[in-house]
């Protein structure tokens, strides 16, 4: 593999490690507000819708912005059945993430990414909140996570599929 790929490969992983580790600490928020929420529920009989969409605020930005480090760390849902099998050699495995990256991977994420931007801007600019009473202001923060996500997602298919090409190039000599 050449040293100017590796660095590359390396930093965009940074990237997606970097963000999945600040990533991991909207759990323990997300745990806290929950329970928080249910404790002023059943003991105070006082409910939040605040506290009700910080909820799956918190939730929607975990999985939004944690793809990249699941994706990084292979955790993603794929037939491991085929993929892991004795038969499966490296090569295989690359061409396949390779092709799966090219072809599904990142022409999803652009679809998403370009589709989401008008979706974000137009929440922005209307200053979009919650349509309900007590509910949280500012949604387009919430809605810019979307193509932030999926620009995390795309820029550690990039990787993979970088890495890949390293594994199918070295075969061959």
């Amino acid at each position: 593999m050449q040293p100017t790929l590796k660095r590359l490969i390396a930093a965009i992983e940074f990237i997606s490690e970097w963000s999945g580790r600040a990533v991991a600490w909207l759990v323990l928020a997300m745990v806290l507000v929950i329970a928080y929420d249910v404790a002023m529920r059943y003991l105070l009989q006082s409910g939040s819708v605040a506290l009700q969409e910080l909820e799956w605020h918190l939730f929607a930005l975990l999985f939004l912005l944690g793809a990249a480090y699941t994706l990084r760390h292979n955790g993603h849902v794929r037939v491991d059945i085929f993929y892991n099998s004795h038969w499966m050699t490296d090569r295989r495995r690359a061409m396949i993430d390779l092709f799966g990256g090219l072809f599904l991977l990142l022409p999803f994420c652009l679809m998403v990414i370009i589709s989401s931007l008008p979706f974000v801007a137009n929440s922005y600019g209307m200053g979009e909140g919650s349509p309900d009473p007590g509910g949280l202001p500012y949604r387009f923060l919430l809605k810019a996570a979307i193509p932030l996500g999926f620009s995390l997602l795309l820029l550690q298919g990039v990787a993979n599929m970088l890495r890949s090409l390293c594994v199918l190039l070295e075969k061959r000599h």
